[in-house]
């Protein structure tokens, strides 16, 4: 007997075309915000660099405030695409044994994702200054890093961890400030430290605030 094929679990040639057309889009940006910064880039710009039309960037990504979200997106998950950052690290957190696993995973994280990610993170800061809307992007993407470092919190109260009386909204923030792009790019960028230095600094410092 032949098993029915799910069509809709598997993507169509449109659906493949616009994915793709989509990844050009986004990587077309990404290289453009990063040499010439957000304020010097425009969307014509990056249609003439994606070889796409003006409206296709609207329809297949947005304006530039999302566009901007979308190369942060694809700096951060990297090969781990399409799968996203929480989806993953949720998987990498559940095979965590032990409190010390789980802060593995997180030191693990930080100096994966940084060194794609830093130059990205700094746009944003630069372009918030001069732009309300991407402003607000820094802020709700903010936001929702801390929200999922609660749920890293929660996953090391259940390991034993927080032993100390911290709650998960402490500890998220100092996961938080410890994991800051500013705190990468300082150390690394700025003062020289190795990756292995800096994630040796993570692991050390959440075991010693989070156990």
């Amino acid at each position: 007997m032949v098993e029915p094929v799910d069509k809709a679990a598997r993507p169509g040639r449109r659906q493949i075309q616009s994915m793709q057309t989509r990844e050009v889009v986004v990587a077309s940006a990404g290289e453009l915000f990063l040499a010439n910064g957000y304020v010097g880039t425009s969307i014509e710009a990056i249609a003439a660099r994606a070889g796409v039309a003006v409206q296709t960037i609207y329809n297949s990504v947005g304006n530039k405030p999302a566009l901007l979200s979308a190369v942060l997106d694809a700096a951060v998950a990297g090969p781990n695409a399409p799968s996203t950052v929480p989806e993953f690290m949720q998987d990498r957190v559940a095979l965590a044994p032990d409190v010390e696993g789980v802060i593995a995973v997180l030191a693990d994280w930080f100096a994966e994702g940084m060194p794609r990610s830093q130059a990205v993170f700094t746009a944003i800061s630069q372009a918030a200054a001069v732009d309300p809307a991407v402003a607000k992007l820094r802020d709700e993407r903010a936001q929702q890093r801390l929200a999922h470092y609660r749920l890293a919190a929660a996953a090391i109260r259940q390991r034993g961890g927080l032993a100390n009386g911290m709650s998960d909204d402490d500890a998220a923030a100092a996961i938080f400030t410890l994991g800051h792009p500013d705190s990468y790019a300082t150390l690394v960028a700025q003062f020289g430290w190795s990756l292995a230095r800096y994630r040796d600094w993570i692991h050390t410092s959440l075991l010693g605030i989070l156990s």
